[in-house]
């Protein structure tokens, strides 16, 4: 079976970059095998556009367009000259994220939150590397962090609850995501709780 694509997102959204994971459940005896949409067709984003060669084709590291590399001096540059200027970083590590420059975006985001530890659109964002990374540890972690402070976010919640089906602990991800409609069954989130639930029983 599968559920709607889950957003980690950030409450403020500087960079203009929408990033998603689509996570699809099936049915197994023991658990619940997801996979990560890492084969689909390149995003049609300003940043994947700059990778796209004349003929569309996905060109090589050696055929990155110059206007790609002037974008990426162009963002480091604004974080050097400031180095407390969270906005430029957000928009510098997102852009990071968004070339698969992983490891390098983390350490954007954990900076950001040394100046500013209660940015739950930062935690979202190390969530969705760290899904994709399939590193649910962290993943959860990132969540947690923003429920310490925030503890009715649904988001958060609606994510642990995610992990926890994905990782085949089906109690657990049915706790969550009550939760989530107990918080709030007309917004957004809490309609996509209460749809995972219907089809996590199925």
């Amino acid at each position: 079976m599968k559920f709607k694509p889950i957003y980690f997102y950030g409450i403020l959204v500087v960079a203009a970059l929408v990033l998603l994971i689509v996570v699809g459940i099936h049915e197994s005896s023991d658990s619940t095998d997801v996979p990560i949409a890492n084969n689909q067709a390149m995003p049609d984003d300003d940043v994947h556009k700059q990778l796209k060669n004349q003929t569309g084709n996905t060109p090589g590291k050696e055929n990155v367009s110059e206007e790609y590399r002037k974008k990426l001096a162009e963002l480091k540059e604004a974080v050097d000259k400031n180095s407390y200027d969270t906005l430029a970083m957000r928009n510098y590590a997102d852009f990071l994220s968004a070339s698969h420059k992983m490891n390098e975006a983390i350490s954007y985001y954990e900076k950001i939150l040394e100046i500013n530890p209660k940015r739950a659109d930062i935690y979202f964002s190390l969530a969705l590397i760290y899904y994709n990374k399939q590193d649910f540890a962290k993943c959860e972690e990132a969540n947690n962090k923003v429920l310490s402070f925030d503890p009715k976010n649904q988001i958060a919640l609606y994510n642990l609850g995610a992990i926890a089906a994905t990782q085949g602990k089906t109690d657990k991800a049915k706790e969550m995501w009550n939760k989530v409609v107990s918080i709030n069954a007309e917004s957004e989130t809490g309609k996509l709780a209460q749809e995972s639930l219907v089809k996590l029983i199925q």
